[in-house]
């Protein structure tokens, strides 16, 4: 039961994600006794059925709504279509009957590619575009026409390449550590000097907890929120390569049309070894392959220049990367994903763990006759 007599009540969409999660453990652990917050999944309330929000929003009237929620990247044209446009839209249209602010997150697969990039700035909204950065964009269109025209009380919050713990999905980020963690990266599919923008997860909870109680500021914005300083790619996979002690991936950068052509090849093999019963995706990310040789680095000025500030500055993916490695590669070990990488991140060492690999016999004998 929701205690809304002395607290704030919100609603979070998206709570399983890794920017959700983050969101529901600082609500939970750092604003227990201000706020309390229900994070609905899709099947108590899925963005696809636009009855499921009228009649939750119902039932619950919440001070707020934070929408966190996003399909795949590599999700088809009705999934993109239903969740990121039109379930975005139909939970601002609930947030104005309601009279109450909306936290929309948002994307770089706006943004074009180059350095010093506004929040005015967004790619064309054409029919080639893909459907993941089309359907974010045309969101975010319709919520600024909803903030001219009818009042709409929102925060667009846009990020970069998103980094953090408790990622249950490879995706993103994760999906470049896993791929130098297994060495399914022999050369290096970058060149050198591009620069991309980042997002820590642990800064974002804070700053969302800000903007809620500053609505005056905040209201009918968009924020770029991403660390301060861009990363070079190249630097970033060889620092993970060197931690991971591995050999892979080596210094030699393979051209875009190489590596564009390798994907069309990949592609097509695919094709073929589902014809023969091999179910085998290739990695969302390729679709993004462009962004790997291009710098994309978005400006934080006007975050800067707001109340908030630039909190947390000291914070980056490289003060981060030591515990990121550790606790994937542990969860990627416990899944039988990866063999190798240092041994002080394997927690193996531990008896019953060790003799669960190596005697088991020996091991339910010792329990049994409680040892």
């Amino acid at each position: 039961m929701v205690d809304i007599s002395t607290k704030k009540f919100g609603v979070l969409i998206g709570g399983s994600g890794l920017i959700g999660g983050a969101l529901m453990h600082y609500f939970k652990t750092e604003t227990k006794n201000e706020v309390e917050v229900l994070a609905p999944n899709s099947k108590r309330l899925s963005l696809r059925e636009p009855e499921d929000i009228r009649l939750y929003f119902r039932r619950y009237k919440p001070d707020f709504i934070i929408n966190t929620a996003l399909a795949s990247i590599d999700s088809d044209a009705q999934i993109s279509y239903e969740v990121n446009y039109l379930g975005s839209i139909n939970l601002a249209k609930a947030a104005m009957a309601l009279k109450i602010p909306y936290i929309h997150f948002s994307s770089a697969a706006v943004l074009p590619m180059g350095d010093n990039l506004k929040e005015e700035d967004h790619v064309p909204l054409t029919a080639d575009l893909p459907f993941y950065p089309r359907s974010k964009l045309m969101a975010e269109m319709s919520l600024r026409n909803l903030q001219e025209t009818r009042g709409l009380d929102c925060t667009i919050i846009r990020l970069g390449v998103v980094y953090g713990k408790h990622d249950h999905k490879i995706q993103g980020f994760h999906r470049l550590l896993f791929s130098v963690a297994t060495q399914a990266m022999p050369f290096m599919m970058t060149r050198r000097g591009v620069l991309h923008s980042y997002s820590n997860t642990r800064k974002i909870p804070p700053f969302v907890h800000y903007v809620l109680e500053h609505r005056g500021e905040f209201s009918a914005q968009t924020y770029h929120f991403v660390d301060s300083n861009p990363i070079e790619l190249s630097q970033l996979i060889f620092t993970i390569k060197s931690y991971l002690e591995l050999k892979s991936p080596r210094e030699l950068y393979l051209p875009y049309r190489l590596t564009k052509f390798g994907k069309i090849c990949l592609h097509f093999l695919l094709r073929k070894l589902v014809r023969i019963g091999v179910d085998v995706r290739m990695p969302a990310e390729l679709m993004f392959l462009e962004y790997f040789y291009k710098t994309q680095i978005l400006s934080i000025e006007k975050l800067q220049k707001s109340s908030y500030g630039n909190r947390y500055s000291e914070l980056s993916v490289y003060t981060e990367l030591p515990d990121i490695i550790d606790y994937y590669c542990k969860r990627w070990r416990h899944l039988n994903l990866i063999s190798h990488g240092k041994s002080e991140m394997y927690d193996g060492a531990r008896k019953g763990i060790s003799e669960f690999i190596q005697s088991p016999q020996s091991l339910i004998n010792d329990i049994h006759q409680g040892k």
